[in-house]
């Protein structure tokens, strides 16, 4: 544990106590936020073993700025803003284009190639190089998206700072999230899977598979699969109602991983659009 974690876990012992006077405890917080913001420490990541670990000094550190920054006013044109935290800057030395109407807060990172249209990254969230950040697109605080993922129009990819050991919401590199849909908190895409057009995906939402009519798991997809929204019946004392689910249609053979004709075609076969 570096020194600087323990005292950003001793601050955070006294949480209701912060205020902005409490200089010390914000020369912490800011270089967190800096380290964060540069991608030289993140909220989660994936480890060799394939699960998500949490960095809960980190998420802790964004807890506190909010304690320890007062609101200031920010005026840009004829737009009046009040807030406690900036928004990232010097996008041409990152190399990440950004559209007018798109804006990231500081302490969000992004990495080289990223392409931001008219949408909006939260702080603590990871976007890796040269995915799209797509029209109406938002990226919740602390998610994890990773490499040349395709975030489509109107997406919305949950956030999450509270309670203690949440886990963010983690797209891996690869996958393409078609327009609408929305992934929560604690939900997974695996690398290089597909999701078709207003898919719902949270932790308690069960992912089926459609050639077994198994439930491979919750809240997560596979690697290489094609998902799809869908819904299942159950039966409850007042009657029977469907529930959500989402329907996996395809495992992706090698082939199929990169080649955009066969997936459309694969949807296509379905009744299913990106």
């Amino acid at each position: 544990m570096s020194d600087l974690e323990t005292r950003i876990d001793q601050w955070f012992d006294h949480l209701t106590e912060m205020t902005p006077e409490n200089l010390e405890a914000r020369r912490d917080v800011e270089l967190v936020i800096t380290k964060l913001d540069d991608g030289q420490v993140r909220v989660a990541e994936i480890t060799p073993s394939g699960e998500v670990f949490v960095h809960e000094w980190v998420r802790k550190a964004i807890l506190l700025l909010f304690r320890l920054r007062g609101l200031e006013r920010v005026e840009v044109g004829p737009f009046e803003y009040l807030d406690r935290l900036e928004l990232k800057r010097d996008y041409e030395r990152r190399g990440v284009r950004v559209v007018p109407g798109a804006s990231a807060r500081r302490g969000s990172f992004l990495g080289r190639g990223v392409i931001l249209m008219p949408s909006y990254v939260n702080i603590g969230a990871w976007v890796g190089e040269n995915t799209m950040v797509d029209t109406w697109a938002t990226v919740g605080s602390c998610a994890q998206i990773g490499a040349n993922v395709h975030l489509s129009g109107g997406v919305g990819i949950g956030g999450v700072l509270e309670p203690a050991n949440a886990v963010p919401v983690v797209i891996e590199d690869d996958a393409f999230i078609g327009s609408r849909c929305m992934v929560t908190e604690g939900a997974r895409v695996g690398r290089g899977s597909v999701l078709g057009v207003g898919t719902a995906l949270g932790p308690s939402i069960p992912v089926i598979d459609a050639a077994t009519g198994e439930e491979v798991s919750r809240g997560r997809v596979p690697d290489y699969c094609v998902a799809v929204s869908a819904n299942r019946k159950r039966v409850f004392e007042g009657g029977e109602f469907y529930l959500p689910c989402v329907l996996i249609i395809r495992r992706l053979s090698e082939g199929e991983r990169h080649n955009k004709t066969a997936l459309n075609d694969i949807l296509r076969e379905h009744g299913v659009a990106t």
